[in-house]
């Protein structure tokens, strides 16, 4: 199922160009504000759309149709929810990501899912070194200075999607949640200026991170203070 009122990549009014998922830019830089839904004053969310909401239903029904042949699987409700989700968003690729930021990430949707009712979709995780390059060198284009590129994407030495422990999530609602509930799976959101951005990060040992309030902000303070 496709849903291609909401934009979860590329910069304020970029449309989306994949024909396999109208809600996914390629390369998942997603420089986004949803227009279904968005975030204010970090986790207070905009209601969804009655469209968003039917969306839900639909893929909650039909993870409950999945259960049985699930059942197979000896994880009944994880599987049938994963199922479902990867039927909600075709377009997203858990590939690459490290195994444990993999299994936090699909642990912490399976909550979301049965016991709130709430949807996490994947819009960008793992990035190769070279799609990385490409987007760091596009958002240098774009703004015309390596400084503010870094306040939106870094480049590949630096990316935690490269590294495999990053996630950029959807809709505004299931990062709300994830921001609300990630820690005790160890994901965190990192930055101020992105609420889809989340990291896995079990050094916190479950305790809240601080955020930095944009990518490129720690390299920054290192520069000074070196």
């Amino acid at each position: 199922m496709t849903d291609p009122g909401n934009i979860p990549a590329g910069n304020p009014g970029q449309r989306p160009t994949t024909k396999t998922d109208p809600t996914v830019i390629p390369g998942g830089d997603p420089r986004q504000q949803p227009t279904n839904a968005t975030t204010k004053a970090d986790s207070t969310v905009i209601p969804e759309s009655a469209r968003d909401r039917l969306f839900a239903v639909i893929t909650r029904l039909i993870a409950l149709l999945l259960l049985p042949a699930a059942y197979l699987t000896g994880r009944a409700r994880h599987t049938a929810c994963q199922w479902a989700l990867a039927l909600r968003y075709p377009a997203e690729d858990l590939a690459g990501l490290t195994p444990p930021t993999r299994a936090a990430f699909t642990e912490a949707r399976a909550v979301a899912f049965w016991r709130d009712g709430q949807l996490i979709g994947l819009t960008s995780g793992h990035r190769d070194a070279g799609t990385q390059r490409t987007l760091f060198a596009e958002a240098v284009r774009r703004s015309g200075s390596v400084a503010v590129a870094r306040t939106r994407v870094l480049p590949p030495d630096e990316s935690n999607h490269v590294k495999g422990i990053a996630l950029d999530v959807r809709p505004a609602q299931g990062a709300a949640w994830l921001e609300r509930h990630g820690a005790r799976f160890h994901l965190h959101r990192t930055y101020d200026n992105e609420w889809w951005h989340f990291e896995y990060r079990p050094e916190a040992c479950g305790r809240p991170l601080p955020r930095l309030p944009h990518p490129g902000a720690k390299a920054d303070t290192a520069a000074r203070s070196g």
